[in-house]
């Protein structure tokens, strides 16, 4: 058996099974490894050559930006280790690949401490000034979500994701299920933060308790990652912010924020939830204003009388 739709399904069934990989990991291979399928010549896994491979990678190259090929080329590799390691074929093609490409280093996009205290105020007075029950229902909610993503640094598909009981508000503790279901606890410092996820857990007691997801809509379903999107551009058109802001920026605002207050990178690894110091590093490029204080105020330059 070489056909090459049969392995990739079996492949994608033990990635959920044996290796329990999340929803949108099994997404993304699906897509790459159907993408792949599509464009070969042959269905037949044993006339794969590395020539067929590296052909195929360099009309990657043509379509889509680094950080994207790079992650099919895994998604691929990953494919091919498996069919080697169950000895359905003899010899990986990728052994004789060589792929070095230079990945551009893109830095993440934070938010001016400034426009996220002015995107906060905003949704503060929506609640305040709401008209009707619902829309105060709706804006004490996602002064809810927008304080604990900027508390937390969270991911927005960890918000969405938290249970009634992960989050803990007597010890004021978040358990949060991360990438490959790795779990990680993370406090809440901030009393206003506390006060205002107390507040709504009050007001939305029945939602939650039908719904068994801490953030539900008023219908009792979980909040969607794509609802959270939209509620953001509500209240960035609201507060006149120019700045196009996503749940992600929330996060990396965090942990510029904390880099630059001089917080230990491990520390904020652990906070983050990231499984590498290196991904946590990307976040060194971006707190200049620190180093531009630093350079000023600490290099022995300044003391120089000429």
């Amino acid at each position: 058996m070489s056909n090459l739709q049969t392995h990739i399904n079996n492949y994608l069934e033990y990635c959920q099974l044996q290796k329990r990989l999340d929803a949108k990991t099994l997404k993304a291979y699906r897509i790459d490894l159907a993408q792949f399928q599509n464009q070969l010549p042959t269905s037949d896994i044993l006339e794969i050559t590395p020539e067929t491979l590296e052909s195929y990678i360099a009309t990657l190259h043509q379509k889509y930006k680094p950080k994207t090929v790079k992650r099919k080329i895994a998604s691929l590799k990953a494919l091919f280790h498996y069919l080697e390691y169950k000895e359905l074929i003899d010899k990986n093609p990728f052994n004789k690949v060589q792929i070095k490409f230079r990945e551009p280093v893109i830095l993440p996009k934070t938010i001016p401490l400034h426009t996220v205290e002015t995107f906060l105020s905003t949704i503060y007075k929506q609640c305040s000034c709401a008209k009707t029950i619902y829309q105060r229902r709706n804006a004490l909610r996602d002064a809810a979500v927008i304080e604990l993503l900027f508390a937390t640094g969270m991911r927005i598909s960890e918000l969405c994701s938290l249970k009634t009981n992960d989050v803990n508000l007597w010890d004021r503790t978040i358990l949060i299920y991360g990438k490959g279901s790795k779990e990680r606890k993370i406090q809440i410092g901030n009393d206003d933060v506390v006060k205002i996820l107390k507040k709504y857990k009050k007001e939305f007691q029945n939602e939650i308790q039908n719904g068994h997801h801490f953030f539900t809509n008023q219908s009792s379903r979980k909040l969607s990652e794509q609802s959270v999107r939209r509620m953001i551009n509500k209240y960035t058109k609201l507060a006149a912010i120019e700045l196009h802001i996503t749940p992600h920026m929330f996060r990396h605002t965090f942990a510029t924020s904390l880099l630059e207050a001089d917080v230990d990178i491990r520390y904020i690894q652990e906070m983050l939830g990231h499984s590498s110091i290196n991904i946590t590093e990307i976040y060194t490029h971006v707190a200049m204003s620190k180093q531009r204080d630093i350079l000023r105020t600490k290099h022995p330059r300044k003391n120089f009388s000429i």
